[in-house]
């Protein structure tokens, strides 16, 4: 049975997708095992949590006001763990409180719940589909919306790309209310302000989910979830559904270009939340390894995982020819992938994926070396689920995988919550340090380890 053929209500509101009621705070967890005294800082994680009630039968997961969930490491220690609802008019409205400062250019209610990080000295949490970040305190508090100090002229994304070597910040940006027929570019200085932009027009307002990048270029996805107008007339605040007709195709953008430049690729139909990683050849080609769904939001319009679940694809890209070879790497269910965050846009050898299993609590850790092809598995147990896995390199490393794999584990066997660490060199060590939390923390989506060093 699928997920879109289950009895439940609304299954992405319940078991472990069920928010949590409580913001909490505790100090001085429980640490089983040895913290690694180089792991200095936080790790967050942000996802949906509805404040207050919401109707099962039109609620999707992507929607819901966003919780920040954290760990404070130092020096060996886990010095606390806090869970904060991200701003918005939404929890203003239900506290009493006046609207959050900052500009809310397209009038979203709810708070930034899809992604967590820390960029230009301020951390920033970010939202799917265009509405303004939000700005929080190290403490993970609210400060206001913040449109990278007024230099953001719209819309922005829950995934930009980071690039070490210049240190931008790169995003595609969608909004599916306000721009229907086209998305935006957008470059962020190493200021934290907003350098470039590109209007691109697309032939439907597709969603626009993610973005790759390489050396030489930007890299579009242009995919057959559109919005349709039967279900936002439904009044569904999400809505995405498949398209037959559409078609799936990449646009490579110079990194200076414009959007009459772009090479328009055909790929293979299906879906692409999150891409692993892309790089550049010698040859002049582009590979781009990524999470592959055959289709997407077809049947269940509620969530991710009712029609296919996703296997790790690889497309070498030929701009030239315009064409596209595609090679499985594992056709098990990997989601939520990363790589060392150094590496991104340039060749790399290693990889780490969730294998989910929504309907089971029991979601492996898996590590893909690309040049041999081995997949080793952790497993961390019976009833228990990891989510995306964070690589933070240990400072000063040489080899690409020397550094810890980071992520939260839900145990299904009493509805509990650990932070783990993985030595992500040699999964078969087992933990490294396991952090007992103070309560559920619920499936969510994307997060990353900040340094003090970036705050």
């Amino acid at each position: 049975m699928s997920i879109a053929e289950s009895p439940r209500a609304n299954p992405y509101l319940e078991g472990n997708f069920a928010p949590v009621a409580d913001e909490i705070t505790a100090f001085d967890l429980e640490v089983i095992g040895e913290l690694p005294t180089e792991l200095n800082g936080r790790y967050l994680r942000n996802g949906p949590n509805p404040l207050g009630e919401v109707d099962p039968a039109v609620h999707h997961w992507f929607l819901g006001d966003g919780m920040v969930h954290g760990v404070r490491l130092r020096e060996g220690r886990a010095e606390w763990y806090r869970n904060r609802y991200v701003g918005s008019s939404n929890v203003s409205a239900a506290r009493g409180l006046p609207d959050l400062p900052g500009r809310n250019w397209n009038g979203v209610p709810v708070g930034p719940n899809t992604n967590v990080g820390g960029f230009a000295g301020t951390t920033w949490a970010m939202v799917e589909a265009g509405a303004c970040p939000v700005e929080l305190t190290y403490e993970l508090e609210t400060v206001g919306r913040n449109d990278f100090y007024g230099t953001l002229p719209g819309a922005f994304t829950a995934h930009p790309k980071f690039d070490v070597a210049t240190g931008e910040m790169h995003a595609m940006t969608y909004a599916w209310a306000e721009w229907m027929d086209h998305i935006q570019y957008v470059r962020v200085g190493s200021d934290g302000r907003v350098n470039r932009t590109v209007d691109i027009p697309l032939p439907g307002m597709s969603m626009v989910h993610d973005i790759s990048i390489t050396d030489r270029y930007i890299i579009i996805y242009d995919q057959p979830v559109l919005v349709d107008l039967d279900l936002v007339a439904a009044g569904r605040s999400f809505p995405f559904r498949w398209s037959d007709d559409y078609g799936n195709r990449l646009g490579l953008m110079s990194r200076e270009g414009t959007a009459e430049d772009i090479i328009w690729i055909d790929v293979p139909v299906g879906y692409v939340f999150h891409p692993l990683n892309a790089y550049d050849t010698p040859e002049g080609k582009v590979i781009i390894d990524v999470c592959f769904y055959e289709e997407m939001m077809r049947h269940d319009v509620r969530g991710p995982f009712g029609d296919a679940l996703p296997s790790l694809i690889r497309w070498e890209i030929d701009p030239q020819r315009r064409r596209v070879s595609a090679t499985t790497i594992d056709d098990h269910a990997n989601e939520f992938p990363r790589h060392r965050g150094s590496l991104t846009g340039k060749p790399y050898r290693f990889g780490y994926c969730a294998e989910i299993n929504p309907l089971s609590m029991h979601w492996p850790t898996v590590k893909h070396d690309l040049i041999t092809g081995a997949r080793q598995v952790f497993d961390h147990g019976p009833g228990r689920a990891a989510g995306e896995p964070v690589f933070v390199a240990r400072p000063g490393s040489v080899g690409e995988d020397d550094g810890w794999l980071v992520t939260f584990v839900h145990d299904g066997n009493d509805d509990s919550a650990e932070f783990v660490v993985l030595d992500a060199q040699d999964l078969d060590r087992g933990y490294v340090a396991r952090v007992k939390l103070p309560q559920r923390v619920p499936f969510g989506f994307h997060g990353n380890w900040v340094r003090d060093l970036d705050t």
